[in-house]
């Protein structure tokens, strides 16, 4: 094995360039330059002159990014960043998605987002005219673990324009040139931009052959209403991209899913299947919605999705946990039948008996989908979820390591209430409504279950490392983690809980290419 001194730490892979300034991070938090709006900005922008200085060994993360912190600032690099951003990125993409969570965020703050700068002070836009492409300052955010050790007066701006998310990327740090006016953002702005995002959507989806890769950069930040059940099932790998054969598909694996049942359900109460029926059951009422399970047609949908499931894959059977992943998908195709302003309250007593059945064959092959590239979370003793968990431990560790030591010195196992989230997938942790919008995000991501929901769960935690710390009880501290408070948390929230986890993904080296372009 190598020796320390000799061993390249992982985040540094050259001393030509300062850690950091390779590539800039983004993702629906970071929009990114435009080197022509910020040119004239650079160009005033005074140089430091910089003396090399020799590297030392750097054994957590928060020290990495104390020693890299000036690689986020303007300096020499930024004419070749610049360069490299308006090259690389995919640039429609993240800019739709910051402005849409930076809007709805001033909105509900009560404040404008968007700072006029003095030229557009001067010449206020009609209310009717869409938003103009940003301009102005736009600062990169810091890590998490970075905006803990800044200086008190900094921290106390920061913290003022968002209180709800402390411990995320910081939405008031990013200056968007732009009227300040909260009319101009008014209800018609933001339809225009929502019916301009929905006719990406259905002019991609109705080509004679979809282009998963490029309807996976649209999902990244989420997916309209209207579309979400399509989309789903096509991100899912449920449905072919030949717009052609999907009817076929479609009739084909229905029928499939139903002799399924014809053949195996009866054998629910014999003597080797009795007990998995059993613990289906049981469970089923214990799930989410409340308004939504305790339906008789959904509880029995459910317990036939769930034991035909758990038959025919022997490896597993039906484990507690599995139950909680059929809600998304049959919620989502059951709002493309009936008009629900709140997913938690779907009523399906009004849907046809026919489109009951094929939403059911959907759901079940949508979800033995997702649970494919996920079993061994459900196999005898959960190694995925075993080795997760400790994944997680070791990823926080790196992150925040003031939040790791806190939890290991009151004896806080990262089993104890992380299993959960690995588990259910966050299901029991944050709203349906946001969990839907969490699916948007994972289904466009390689590997979104199994590998992107880490960084999810590691920037989860660290959201709340300031209550975190501020538990000094083993009971308390534990009683917290298993019951965070998340309960009026919305789309703004997941968003920028995305962001965050994206931004932990980017910093270990591992963003996916298709953001890339």
């Amino acid at each position: 094995m190598a020796s320390d001194g000799a061993r390249k730490q992982f985040w540094k892979r050259s001393n030509s360039k300062l850690p950091g300034s390779i590539q800039h991070v983004y993702g629906a938090q970071h929009p990114p330059f435009d080197p022509l709006l910020h040119g004239t900005l650079l160009k005033s922008t005074a140089k430091m002159p910089t003396t090399p200085v020799k590297a030392k060994r750097v054994s957590t993360f928060q020290e990495f990014e104390s020693n890299t912190s000036d690689a986020w600032d303007a300096g020499e690099d930024d004419d070749e960043l610049l360069a490299m951003a308006a090259e690389s990125l995919n640039s429609e993409v993240v800019m739709e998605t910051a402005n849409r969570v930076l809007r709805n965020h001033s909105q509900r703050q009560g404040r404008p987002t968007l700072q006029e700068g003095p030229e557009l002070q001067q010449k206020p836009r009609p209310e009717a005219e869409p938003p103009s492409p940003p301009s102005g300052d736009l600062r990169l955010v810091k890590s998490v673990s970075e905006s803990h050790t800044s200086c008190p007066a900094e921290s106390a701006s920061d913290a003022a324009p968002l209180q709800r998310s402390q411990s995320l990327p910081h939405a008031a740090t990013v200056t968007l040139g732009g009227t300040s006016d909260p009319s101009t953002l008014g209800s018609s702005a933001l339809s225009e931009r929502e019916a301009s995002r929905l006719d990406k959507f259905k002019q991609l989806l109705a080509g004679p052959n979809t282009d998963l890769e490029e309807l996976r950069k649209l999902s990244w930040s989420g997916i309209p209403k209207p579309v979400r059940p399509m989309t789903w099932k096509l991100l899912s790998g449920y449905l072919p991209a030949n717009v052609d054969r999907r009817p076929a598909t479609l009739q084909r694996k229905q029928k499939e899913y139903f002799a399924f049942i014809e053949h195996y359900y009866d054998s629910r109460n014999d003597e080797v299947h009795q007990d998995t029926y059993r613990q289906i059951h049981i469970d089923i009422p214990r799930m989410s919605p409340e308004a939504l399970i305790l339906q008789p047609k959904v509880t029995e949908i459910f317990e036939r999705i769930l034991f035909i499931w758990a038959i025919r894959h022997p490896a597993s059977g039906y484990v507690q946990g599995i139950n909680d992943l059929v809600t998304p998908f049959f919620v989502v195709f059951i709002c493309e039948y009936i008009e629900a302003e709140e997913v938690d309250t779907v009523d399906v007593s009004g849907v046809p008996a026919e489109v009951l059945r094929n939403i059911e064959a959907d759901t079940y092959w949508c979800m033995s989908k997702l649970l494919d590239g996920i079993q061994d979370n459900y196999t005898f003793a959960q190694p995925g979820i075993q080795m997760k968990v400790k994944m997680l431990e070791e990823l926080v560790s790196r992150i925040d390591e003031q939040v790791h030591r806190h939890l290991d010195q009151h004896e806080v196992r990262y089993l104890q209430f992380a299993f959960r989230w690995m588990n259910n997938l966050l299901m029991r942790e944050v709203p349906l409504r946001c969990t839907i919008r969490l699916w948007d995000t994972y289904q466009s991501e390689p590997e979104g279950f199994s590998h992107f929901h880490l960084y999810v769960c590691a920037a989860f935690l660290v959201r709340w490392r300031k209550e975190i710390l501020e538990e000094k009880d083993f009971q308390e501290l534990l009683l917290f983690l298993q019951n965070l408070p998340t309960a009026h948390w919305d789309d703004e929230d997941i968003s920028l809980l995305l962001a965050e986890a994206y931004r932990l993904k980017f910093a270990f080296a591992d963003a996916p290419n298709h953001y890339k372009k």
